[in-house]
């Protein structure tokens, strides 16, 4: 396939178009003389014809180099290369109870979102090929990032993310329908979702069991985990005359929610109590969804533009040649 890389070279043919009508334009006679029909049927000589050809060389000359300006290209057009991919969608809540430091981490107490980062961050490492996108969640839910093939992007993204900055509460259900609509709008045929919580659903509008009957009318499956120890949990709080103080609170999973959407839609839930567990989950769900898909990719386009300059300079070099050496004009 042809094309341009710079089209806008190519508002200058403009120039060789006028020029070749200022030249086709007779002047006006600078010397007057009685008639010249009687020579109007002779024919012009060989030598005539190649020195209008040779005034025309500058035109042709000017063409072939406002073309290689605008970089004309051949593309051999979109080869499909197979590769295994999945388009994932991870639901993460980030709602006040994420603060909770029931989690171990090189032997120092950190929360779960802190532990959740290296857990996922291992987990990309691992998911060459796969497109993923992060949407997060407290009282609303929005998404953080669309899906990418940046792996990279999606680490440093969650890395920025702030506990409570979504609110208190948590939509779970309104966190699954923005997963869908984004994996709404990709072609690849294998989409999951990965929802992370810590609590239950109390917030937004759209309910879980929708949420996850949409999911499996569009072929999504969706991992639940329920992340958080058992019981309580600690919580750092801030108390007006003490400063800083560890207090524990009840920590409560709706479990039997989380495995109905899982269930409908043909994932599974998971329960992470520990750094160990949430790791496990992650592999677990690895080694589950891996799908081949044909990817499109243009094939880079080699430049012609080299034999058009080329081409034009050669004929400027002709034609100064011959306009000063053989087919020399006289000014009338």
């Amino acid at each position: 396939m042809f094309s341009f890389a710079s089209p806008l070279f190519l508002i200058l043919l403009l120039l060789p178009v006028a020029l070749w009508w200022l030249y086709r334009k007779k002047p006006s006679p600078s010397v007057g003389i009685s008639t010249l029909e009687p020579l109007g049927n002779l024919k012009p000589s060989r030598g005539v014809r190649i020195s209008r050809m040779v005034e025309l060389l500058p035109l042709v000359a000017l063409l072939f180099l406002i073309l290689g300006m605008a970089r004309p290209q051949w593309h051999e057009g979109e080869r499909f290369f197979e590769t295994e991919g999945v388009s994932i969608m991870l639901g993460v809540d980030i709602s006040q109870s994420m603060e909770a430091l029931d989690f171990m981490v090189e032997d120092r107490r950190v929360t779960r979102l802190e532990a959740l980062r290296g857990v996922v961050r291992d987990f990309l490492s691992s998911r060459e090929g796969d497109r993923v996108g992060l949407v997060v969640f407290g009282s609303y839910a929005f998404t953080q990032l669309p899906l990418t093939g940046d792996l990279s992007s999606v680490e440093e993204v969650l890395r920025r993310v702030h506990i409570g900055s979504a609110g208190p509460r948590t939509a779970i259900g309104d966190a699954l329908g923005i997963c869908l609509k984004r994996l709404e709008e990709d072609p690849n045929p294998s989409k999951v979702i990965i929802l992370l919580t810590d609590g239950q659903n109390n917030a937004g509008e759209l309910s879980p069991e929708i949420a996850a009957s949409i999911a499996e009318h569009q072929g999504v499956r969706i991992y639940t985990i329920g992340m958080g120890t058992r019981g309580k949990a600690p919580y750092v709080v801030e108390d007006p005359f003490f400063g800083k103080q560890v207090v524990y609170r009840q920590v409560n999973i709706d479990e039997a929610s989380l495995r109905s959407i899982a269930e409908t839609t043909g994932g599974l839930y998971f329960r992470g109590t520990d750094t160990g567990g949430l790791e496990e989950i992650y592999r677990t769900i690895s080694s589950l969804e891996k799908a081949p898909r044909k990817d499109p990719r243009r094939t880079p386009g080699k430049d012609l533009y080299p034999w058009f300059l080329g081409a034009g300079l050669l004929l400027l070099g002709c034609y100064a040649l011959l306009h000063n050496i053989r087919y020399v004009r006289i000014p009338s």
